[in-house]
């Protein structure tokens, strides 16, 4: 699994298949961790009253058509609404968007109240198209195979065959043994040649729709694109003065509003004998806008007469010079509105200049467990324990002890849904007047939002999860009120040298734990996004669950039965020497270990060494970022 997925470079781990463990028995398989693509058509409309003014369509590994194909049929139905049109979706439509890519149908995401258990298609994870029909006859020797279509079919469409790998490009199509180019749903066709492990009664499938195909990239086609940017331009050819044009943008997208060039060239007309230049022909050179956005508005050509340029390719030179010119400008001011600048009203002396001796010590201990004897935890200052844990009465002794020997924090959750918010709001002043709580971890801005109130009298710590890669996010988080930041798990030791040397606020480092690698709103166990009555709750068990992957490595998952969030965990753990990384704490990351474990690990922490082993592993920290 790959961290990398904030920074675009993900590895796709979800589209894998892997065995659900319960200890070490497989009590599922599949494709466990691959949704089936969403499709917000059905909720246009109230998405929109919502006041949603603008959609994404995720596109990063699909092809034009595929892009082309959802933005037009999206674009078709935005209208509707805009329009004020009756909303009554196509049945073409949607086959159009399930034919360009579908995996097992779609789903409505999260969009919804009640809990999805369509969210996830374990059987396959790319794309199925549409379902075909079944083979009613194969002749092997041939490679033809018969079936009654569920969809229209055309030579040069694709099909795969279930049990089958790979896909098959229809070259041949007949009905009753006559080669037809296309044919409609119902009717019985044989095509082939087709090899491999065919059985009658195996499911076709059509993966894709040349007549789609080929209508989608007529749109994607760059010479069938349309000018959008009209631009307005005065070209200057006079006696015994260099050929001048200037250039100007009006009424167009906002950043190209009131921009404008000058540019003067080396050309100089030289008096026409026989041949002179006219206002036609050099209008008709500079029209020639090419691939550019751009089309002349109006263009106004103040030409002396008797005049002659002796090589036409410099109009050319001209035109192009002065195009690039804008565009230049075009971008430098683009740039330039969307500058951040930030406050400057901070020290410039570092905070974190610190030794191996005076260092903090934090411990995470992301799990509590009933038999361990916590007291007997040395070489500690501060410990983080979930939010969760608070509101149990079971580990009311746990925390009182913790709270009496160490700083204990309560450490939020990364994703805050409604149970989350309901149970802090209902239960934060109880926990702060029963425990002597030094302060909060804030996993995300929503945490900071639903505890400001209480900022002026305990510390907020910013935990890894806030994504802190720079010094303009510690400023940031400054103004916010955050006393101590904990930067991302995916910075190098150079970036971390450097955020630790400069930093505004203190800086405590993970040096040791399993990092979570997904947090994900779904239970692999009760199949939904969301709890519900009948479920077998394996939450709630007292075994340990993994996901098995196809290299063997055991990625540890934690469910939350408080709103059906997911945590996987590395197989490895991270293990890093912060001996040359001078941070303000060292933090440790605790889920399984025991206390002689933990206090053993802290040892080595203090120390800034790091632990060897096939078990361990470094993380970002020798890597490029």
């Amino acid at each position: 699994m790959d961290v990398h997925g904030n920074r675009g470079k993900c590895a796709q781990p979800c589209r894998l298949p892997y065995e659900l463990l319960e200890e070490n028995n497989v009590i599922d398989n599949g494709f466990l961790l691959s949704p089936r693509d969403l499709c917000s058509l059905e909720y246009l409309p109230e998405l929109m009253k919502l006041g949603v003014n603008s959609f994404k369509i995720e596109g990063r590994m699909k092809t034009p058509e595929y892009v082309a194909t959802v933005t037009r049929i999206y674009r078709k139905y935005i209208n509707k609404i805009l329009n004020n049109e009756e909303y009554i979706i196509e049945e073409k439509d949607k086959k159009d968007l399930l034919q360009v890519f579908n995996r097992g149908g779609f789903s409505s995401g999260h969009l919804l109240q009640e809990e999805n258990k369509n969210l996830v298609f374990k059987d396959k994870s790319n794309n199925i198209g549409l379902y075909l029909g079944n083979i009613s006859n194969y002749n092997a020797t041939k490679g033809h195979i018969t079936l009654k279509l569920n969809e229209n079919l055309n030579i040069g469409d694709t099909i795969m065959v279930e049990g089958t790998s790979g896909k098959y490009t229809i070259s041949e199509l007949m009905i009753k043994d006559k080669n037809v180019k296309e044919a409609n749903i119902s009717d019985i066709v044989k095509f082939g040649r087709m090899q491999g492990n065919i059985r009658i009664g195996a499911k076709v499938f059509k993966l894709s729709d040349r007549k789609l195909i080929d209508s989608a990239l007529v749109s994607c086609n760059p010479s069938s694109k349309q000018k959008v940017i009209p631009i307005c331009g005065s070209l200057s050819v006079k006696k015994n003065m260099p050929i001048s044009i200037t250039l100007t943008c009006n009424n167009n997208p906002p950043f190209y509003n009131n921009i404008g060039i000058t540019y003067v060239s080396d050309i100089i007309p030289e008096a026409s004998i026989n041949n002179p230049i006219t206002k036609d022909r050099i209008e008709s050179q500079f029209s020639k806008l090419g691939n550019t956005p751009y089309i002349f508005q109006n263009l106004q050509i103040d030409l002396d007469d008797g005049l002659y340029i002796p090589s036409i390719s410099s109009l050319n030179n001209i035109r192009r010079t002065a195009i690039s010119m804008l565009e230049e400008k075009v971008l430098d001011s683009f740039l330039e509105n969307r500058k951040i600048h930030y406050s400057n009203n901070y020290d410039n002396v570092p905070c974190n200049k610190n030794t191996l001796e005076n260092r903090t010590i934090t411990v995470l201990l992301a799990n509590l467990d009933e038999n361990l004897d916590y007291s007997k935890l040395t070489g500690i200052d501060n410990v983080y324990i979930p939010l969760k844990f608070f509101t149990t009465k079971n580990y009311e002794n746990i925390l009182t002890t913790l709270s009496n020997k160490f700083n204990l924090f309560i450490y939020m959750p990364t994703i805050i849904k409604a149970n989350y918010k309901n149970l802090l709001l209902n239960n934060v002043d109880t926990i702060l007047d029963k425990f002597n709580i030094k302060g909060f971890v804030i996993s995300n801005i929503a945490g900071f939002m639903l505890l400001k109130d209480y900022s002026n009298k305990y510390m907020f710590i910013s935990n890894y999860t806030m994504n802190v890669f720079n010094l303009n996010t510690i400023n940031v988080l400054k103004d916010l009120g955050i006393s101590i930041i904990t930067p991302s798990v995916e910075l190098n030791k150079l970036s971390l040298q450097n955020i630790v040397s400069q930093s505004s606020l203190p800086i405590e480092l993970i040096a040791y734990g399993r990092i979570i690698l997904m947090n994900s709103s779904y239970c692999l166990f009760g199949k939904s996004n969301k709890c519900y009555p009948n479920c077998v709750m394996k939450c709630s068990s007292k075994s340990k669950y993994y996901l098995k992957d196809r290299l063997g490595f055991k990625f540890r998952v934690v469910p939350d039965n408080i709103q059906t969030v997911t945590s996987i965990y590395n197989s490895k753990i991270n293990s890093i020497n912060t001996q040359s990384i001078g941070a303000f704490s060292l933090r440790i990351d605790i889920l399984d270990e025991t206390i002689d474990e933990i206090n053993n690990i802290v040892q080595i922490v203090k120390n800034g060494d790091k632990i060897e082993g096939k078990d361990f592993t470094n993380g970002n920290l020798n890597r490029e970022i």
